[in-house]
């Protein structure tokens, strides 16, 4: 989650016991190894960082490379938007906007990959959504355009600076994840847990994006208006 206006910007947002839940922890148990981040703002940096700790090789694409090089951790390799995708996770951190040329540009390289929507899709004049009426949620709407990928809802609940820390009032930062695709679903918490946060399945599939999306918005709207700070967060205690 990002505090950049969206549409100022083209790149940078019943069980206790579930089975795809992981517990964190910090070896390198990433099913996939390969991780491209579109986008170089805070949460294109966090991410890529989290890619990094987790013992992912990083691909950082952007349109303005320099950008791309300040967010890149050690060893990763940087690309200009528009060339080929290198990662099997494709983190799309960009604001809601963007995605639509994402799925216009990318759409055939994106087939048969895991692809995470941070975005939440709202009108910083109003906090209300700007997704079309026929979708439940701006990543069902993605997904609706890139029927060959594997959508999953990720990291759209936290703010960049707990992603980038790991930590969330002293307790690991908790990386809620929705998707139809349980393999995908896995290979995202496993990333994030290897990172030393802790990644949590939502039950439901994507259709749960539409509550994540919500709470990345209740939660965007709290700091805006001050009522909690740009490094707080939610978090989940047992």
């Amino acid at each position: 989650m990002t505090r950049q206006a969206t549409a100022n910007t083209r790149e940078d947002n019943t069980d206790e016991r579930p089975p795809q839940t992981a517990r964190p922890h910090n070896t390198k148990e990433v099913t996939m190894t390969n991780v491209t981040i579109i986008g170089a703002g805070n949460i294109g940096s966090a991410v890529a960082g989290i890619a990094a700790k987790a013992g992912a090789a990083v691909q950082i694409i952007n349109r303005d490379l320099e950008k791309a090089r300040a967010a890149a951790p050690d060893g990763a390799t940087v690309a200009a938007y528009g060339e080929p995708i290198t990662g099997d996770i494709v983190v799309l951190a960009l604001p809601y906007p963007a995605l639509a040329d994402v799925a216009e540009r990318y759409a055939d390289q994106l087939d048969g990959k895991v692809v995470v929507d941070p975005s939440n899709p709202i009108d910083f004049s109003t906090f209300d959504s700007v997704v079309p009426a026929e979708y439940a949620s701006g990543a069902a709407e993605f997904a609706a355009k890139v029927p060959g990928a594997q959508v999953v809802k990720a990291f759209n609940t936290d703010f960049a600076a707990v992603l980038a820390s790991g930590q969330t009032d002293g307790a690991p930062t908790t990386v809620l994840v929705a998707g139809d695709h349980d393999a995908a679903n896995q290979a995202v918490i496993n990333l994030v847990n290897a990172a030393g946060l802790r990644g949590v399945n939502v039950l439901g599939g994507l259709k749960r994006a539409k509550e994540l999306e919500a709470m990345g918005s209740l939660q965007i709207i709290l700091a805006v208006t001050e009522a909690t700070p740009w490094t707080g967060g939610f978090k989940i205690v047992k």
